[in-house]
């Protein structure tokens, strides 16, 4: 489970870079109950805060970098950004944003894996990260979606510390690897990741992806409200067992997410 003490290595934090800031908080505040704060005056709204019952659970900005894709970003804890991006040069991966400060908040950077994942690391100051998580209506699980599992166990254990347990899919469907951040128990594992088909990466070109797992309380009115409101469903929703009830759905404008309804205790 994700916690808000944000252990290093635990992801912290994640925003969604949207071509359209209105629409997208218009959509997830139909699918998660989100409210949207905007940051900032004047009429544009370029970014800004989303909240669930008062408390920040991501961010969304819109999307300039060209050519780059709508998605989410998630940001991992660390204690040192500017060791990290070293770690990081050092491992094979690529600096997308190098380590800056915003403001008094903390201290952030972006990157991508050797093999093209897109991720970001976040050093606190006066803000650790969201409010809420493991909640209904916040995050509660991360997941990378990879092309070659052994390489990107072998970066992120480098860079994020990470350790690993595996597990088989149900069906002979693979390997999937659990994650947990160093030195934390079992309980503490805040993700996961699985080797794919190159044809199955692409909603990112071909790429490694991460995208966020959503805690609901009922997947399959989530799921409605996804249609409904103009995004769509790429898989479920469907029963896994000693998980619960999830589906896989994009966003109007592509972006990937899962909402998952956990299994009872």
């Amino acid at each position: 489970m994700i916690t808000t003490d944000f252990a290093p290595g635990s992801p912290c934090m994640l925003d969604l870079g949207a071509p359209d800031v209105p629409a997208a908080a218009a959509f997830y505040g139909a699918v998660l109950g989100w409210d949207y704060e905007p940051m900032g005056d004047g009429e544009e709204m370029e970014g800004g805060m989303f909240r669930k019952d008062g408390k920040i659970v991501a961010g969304l900005g819109k999307l300039t970098e060209e050519g780059a894709r709508p998605a989410w970003m998630i940001y991992y804890s660390v204690a040192d950004a500017d060791a990290t991006t070293r770690a990081v040069e050092r491992a094979g991966g690529t600096v997308r944003v190098a380590p800056m400060d915003l403001e008094q908040w903390g201290r952030m950077a972006q990157y991508s894996d050797p093999l093209g994942g897109q991720f970001a690391v976040w050093q606190p100051g006066e803000t650790k990260g969201v409010d809420l998580v493991d909640e209904p209506g916040s995050l509660s699980w991360t997941e990378l979606y990879t092309s070659d599992a052994a390489a990107a166990k072998e970066f992120y254990g480098g860079v994020l510390g990470w350790q690993y347990s595996e597990m088989q899919m149900p069906g002979g469907e693979g390997t999937y690897t659990l994650i947990t951040p160093a030195g934390q128990p079992q309980e503490r594992m805040h993700g996961g990741l699985m080797e794919v088909r190159k044809e199955d990466l692409a909603p990112a070109g071909g790429r490694p992806y991460w995208h966020p797992v959503f805690h609901v309380t009922d997947c399959d009115a989530a799921v409605a409200e996804v249609t409904a409101n103009g995004g769509s469903v790429q898989m479920g929703p469907e029963d896994a067992e000693g998980v619960g009830r999830l589906a896989v759905c994009l966003d109007p404008a592509g972006a990937d997410f899962v909402v998952l309804t956990p299994a009872q205790g």
